[in-house]
């Protein structure tokens, strides 16, 4: 089994929150690990994902690196301790076993489920059998990670989540269309009302007492009503951390890996 989890390349597209939790899952198994990106990510909790090597050149998470690569090094660096990060709006060329969709776009774009022997897809719109062979849910609650293998994940509500008894009110999102100036830091606690940031000039103001999760880099172009930042109200909990959601759904990425390989092995 070692061996194959070896040679079992993972594709995956995203390299937010969510898609970090699976491929640090991943990694940390063994398999060897490509991460494709945009030139310009929107991810909130940075610290904690691996898109932010396509802007700083590398970032550690948990104890695993990853670094802006070329397509040319990609397939080598995965089968070293590091995870490079593509920046390739297109699934790349690579010979990849595995693809993981967990761009969470709440939609389905251009994966198939011919894209690799093994498709796996985060959240909600894609149907196990159809667009993929597996998907994993993401909805907080108690089928958060399962892996369907028919069938589709809960129906986007647009709702987040509740955290510490708050929900909607915990995400910031963009009172104009234009670039973000942070005057705030993730891991700042911060107090209700204030002004975390603006958005061509309009404020961004904390919801509530609470913990600065994410932010968007600093100067990123964003339009209104977009998710650019999270507060959370539980002030104890570390931000460095990979989120409890993001394991979850990464354990259930790596339980269809490990399931279809065995599969394979029977």
């Amino acid at each position: 089994m070692t061996a194959s989890i070896a040679d079992t390349l993972v594709v995956l597209r995203g390299g937010g929150d969510l898609a970090t939790g699976a491929a640090w899952r991943l990694k940390r198994a063994g398999f060897p690990v490509v991460i494709c990106e945009l030139e310009a990510p929107l991810t909130v909790r940075r610290n904690v994902a691996f898109s932010t090597a396509v802007h700083e050149g590398s970032v550690v998470v948990e104890g695993v690196t990853a670094v802006r690569a070329t397509l040319a090094d990609a397939q080598a660096l995965a089968r070293t301790d590091t995870v490079p990060v593509v920046v390739s709006s297109a699934l790349p060329p690579l010979e990849a076993r595995i693809v993981i969709d967990a761009r969470m776009a709440k939609r389905v774009l251009d994966t198939t489920i011919g894209d690799a022997p093994l498709v796996v897809a985060l959240g909600p719109r894609f149907t196990a059998g159809v667009d993929c062979h597996a998907v994993v849910e993401t909805m907080r609650g108690p089928r958060l990670g399962r892996v369907l293998w028919r069938g589709s994940a809960t129906a986007n509500t647009g709702m987040p989540g509740e955290i510490g008894g708050r929900g909607a009110e915990r995400v910031l999102r963009a009172p104009a269309d234009g670039e973000v100036e942070w005057r705030a830091h993730i891991g700042d606690h911060v107090a209700a009302g204030a002004v975390l940031g603006t958005v061509a000039g309009a404020e961004v103001r904390a919801p509530f007492d609470g913990l600065v999760r994410g932010l968007v880099a600093d100067g990123t172009p964003v339009h209104a009503g977009l998710k650019i930042g999270d507060v959370d109200p539980r002030t104890d909990v570390d931000w460095r951390e990979i989120s409890d959601k993001a394991l979850a759904v990464g354990g259930g990425v790596l339980e269809a890996a490990l399931t279809w390989l065995h599969e394979r092995s029977a």
